[in-house]
């Protein structure tokens, strides 16, 4: 470029409006919440879950905060849904979050290039078939846990519909989830 010339002007594309920016904070602070209170409910004799108990003001402190933090998760998922349902429905906004046959092909362009096998990787629409994969399990992780929180919440309200067992795998599927949830994160 010359001292006469100017530089090409640069378009923006807004990938998330302020709808969905304040979804994610929201659903972050809320995930992080829950991750720091929660962990140290399946882990309580831990030293690091005894220091958290002590710094929040005991066991029954962090259950309130873990079961607020869980509420607005869940008020915000059911939020997501309408919106995602309102832009598809109303808007006639293409689906672009849910995989399709081509994200099989871009995993296959993608794994040529890894191998040296092709120059490039593949082209992605909008969201890359990894993106996508994570979106799914976010919706997965978020019904399982939300299900299983409930349970173990009111527990007399789901023996009344599942059998005895249902409380304790509950348990069991909701502190796995967690771990995995927030290792991935």
């Amino acid at each position: 470029m010359t001292k006469d010339t100017q530089p090409l002007p640069t378009k923006n594309y807004i990938r998330f409006d302020l709808a969905q920016r304040l979804q994610h904070i929201i659903f972050l602070i809320s995930f992080t919440v829950l991750g720091f209170t929660g962990l140290p409910q399946k882990f309580p004799l831990s030293p690091i879950s005894l220091g958290i108990f002590g710094i929040l003001g005991g066991i029954e402190t962090v259950r309130l905060i873990h079961h607020t933090s869980a509420i607005v998760m869940m008020i915000v998922s059911v939020f997501h849904v309408l919106e995602v349902l309102y832009r598809v429905v109303v808007l006639r906004t293409p689906i672009s979050m849910i995989p399709w046959i081509n994200d099989v092909v871009h995993v296959y362009e993608d794994v040529l290039y890894y191998l040296g096998l092709r120059k490039h990787k593949a082209y992605y629409g909008r969201y890359s078939y990894a993106e996508k994969a994570e979106y799914l399990a976010l919706v997965w992780g978020t019904i399982v846990m939300g299900l299983t929180g409930f349970m173990m919440w009111n527990p007399i309200s789901t023996l009344r519909i599942l059998p005895g067992e249902a409380v304790p795998a509950a348990k069991a599927a909701h502190g796995g989830e967690a771990i995995l949830a927030v290792l991935a994160i």
